[in-house]
């Protein structure tokens, strides 16, 4: 497997967006103790693949929101 591009630039824009949402919420005690740690995995996870541009999820299904190239 590849560790191409499969991310569209929008889509990760809104991934770390929606990652930094999640972990300010957390961190505002917005959330509450046992949600709290699956809150703070699923920001890493956004925040991460929204920096890398790689989703493993996408790659095994085999799908792409990067239009291909010219």
């Amino acid at each position: 497997m590849k560790l191409t591009t499969n991310e569209s630039p929008i889509e990760r824009i809104i991934r770390i967006v929606l990652g930094i949402g999640l972990a300010g919420l957390a961190l505002a005690g917005g959330v509450t103790a046992p949600l709290v740690y699956v809150v703070w995995l699923v920001a890493a996870v956004l925040v991460v693949t929204g920096i890398v541009g790689f989703c493993p999820l996408y790659a095994a299904l085999r799908v792409s929101t990067r239009r291909a190239a010219r």
